[in-house]
């Protein structure tokens, strides 16, 4: 078990060195800001959607690695989805980051996000690995208003 933390360590570190898909994209039809006041994360997310499919996606921002790692890998993911396949998600990854691992699962296909579960661990860090998601979630619904991880109601939306 401990070769698999480490590899989810390390994932998670090569995540933070070289983040996937920081920049923001040329075309952007969603956007939206996120802000994690515990631990100053913030998280701007680009996407293009083309005829219902997330043609590309970027992120900006400034954040420990957890969030920073958590975007890029959840940036790798999106790339191709429907609208309603990134909601779906969402709402999984959500669901895997906050609930107890025994009785959650992840997908086997989602692969290297279930690098993210080891926040569970250290709830203080959870807020970490879900504030990109939680961005995500507001661009999908093109909410203007910056989001934070303080917020309540967004997560059963």
């Amino acid at each position: 078990m401990s070769d698999l933390l480490a590899l989810y360590q390390d994932i998670i570190l090569e995540h933070n060195r070289s983040p996937r898909n920081f920049r923001k994209p040329a075309h952007i039809s969603h956007e939206a800001k996120g802000f994690n006041p515990l631990c100053g994360d913030k998280v701007t997310l680009y996407l293009n959607v083309e005829d219902d499919r997330i043609q590309d996606v970027g992120f900006e921002g400034s954040g420990c690695a957890i969030s920073t790692a958590s975007a890029s890998l959840m940036t790798e993911r999106l790339k191709g989805l429907t609208l309603a396949d990134a909601a779906s998600l969402f709402q999984q990854v959500h669901h895997y980051l906050t609930q107890n691992s025994a009785t959650s699962p992840l997908d086997p296909e989602l692969g290297k996000l279930e690098a993210l579960g080891g926040v569970r661990q250290y709830p203080a860090r959870v807020k970490c690995a879900t504030l990109p998601w939680h961005t995500l979630q507001a661009a999908l619904l093109n909410r203007h208003a910056p989001i934070t991880t303080e917020m309540e109601t967004h997560a059963d939306e």
